[in-house]
């Protein structure tokens, strides 16, 4: 053997002593994606616990991320995995990430041009919805949305679609299933209807703005329940099927932000409130979607 080849014979084997086995001799298990809204957690039930200036938004990010962590507690009692955790809220800083499992990784911050699903790709085996909400306009949907309260509706390919359906969709033309989604009775029902997947409800809305709770103890031990059965099953589990390129049309709430965004190439304005685009991915669709109703302004 030379001498070059027993130096990298050495350094391979310090590697291995320091490090570890590389990567693809180690067994890392499930790669799990998880987004994480607010509106949706157990035992939230006004909108003051989901702002920060709001009355008990402190014992709401506790909610959060406690609901979180129960869902990372059965991931990791099924087997080995690896856990993204993406915070999908608002300014998206809202977990309290020095409470979180200390097995996961965690994406912090919203000037991400994926939102929601920043950090999600085609290596994931699953992704989990947890805290979402229903879509803007859904009769008792508790604090029902779709981005922000500039957008009045939102349709994929002809779907008309929320955050989790949106979401969905991205997912979807991964090849990545969404194994499990929580929040509020009504998403649960709404989002059934796009996603074959387990649900679970944290609460039932009482019109737009109030909540008849469950514990959230009671909550979190459904979560883990549902999260085992889910990854029990993965082998069945099915990508929603999207079909590129996406054509989407977005309601705005003023014609105002109608007027800027028909200037984007490509956007063309169908009445005073509503654009439609042809995207030639989910990915770009939706990169321009949040940009429209989020960092547009005038």
């Amino acid at each position: 053997m030379s001498r070059r080849m027993e130096l990298c014979c050495l350094i391979a084997a310090i590697g291995v002593a320091v490090w570890g086995p590389s990567a693809a001799a180690q067994d890392s298990g499930l790669r799990i994606f998880i987004s994480v809204d607010m509106e949706g957690i157990g035992g939230i039930g006004t909108a003051k616990m989901v702002s920060g200036a709001g009355k008990d938004y402190g014992r709401g990010r506790e909610l959060m991320t406690a609901e979180v962590n129960a869902v990372v507690e059965a991931i990791f009692a099924h087997g080995p995995a690896e856990v993204l955790v993406n915070d999908s809220h608002g300014d998206m800083q809202n977990l309290l990430h020095t409470q979180l499992d200390e097995r996961v990784q965690y994406i912090q911050g919203n000037i991400k041009p994926l939102g929601m699903v920043q950090g999600l790709d085609s290596t994931f085996d699953g992704a989990i919805f947890l805290g979402y909400h229903a879509r803007a306009g859904t009769p008792d949907g508790f604090l029902a949305h779709t981005g922000s309260g500039s957008v009045k509706g939102l349709w994929l390919n002809g779907v008309e679609v929320g955050e989790g359906g949106l979401n969905a969709h991205f997912a979807g033309a991964q090849g990545v299933p969404v194994i499990l989604a929580a929040g509020d009775l009504t998403f649960t029902q709404q989002f059934a209807e796009l996603v074959d997947t387990r649900t679970v409800a944290t609460k039932e809305a009482i019109g737009s703005s109030v909540a008849k709770l469950l514990h959230p103890q009671l909550v979190r031990e459904s979560l883990r329940e549902a999260t085992a059965a889910s990854l029990d099953d993965l082998s069945n589990a099915t990508a929603l099927l999207v079909s590129e390129p996406v054509v989407f049309r977005i309601r705005f709430a003023t014609t105002t932000r109608t007027d800027i965004v028909q200037a984007f190439p490509g956007v063309r304005r169908v009445d005073g409130t509503t654009v439609e685009y042809e995207a030639r991915t989910i990915g770009e669709a939706y990169g321009l979607i949040r940009l429209m109703y989020k960092y547009v302004s005038w």
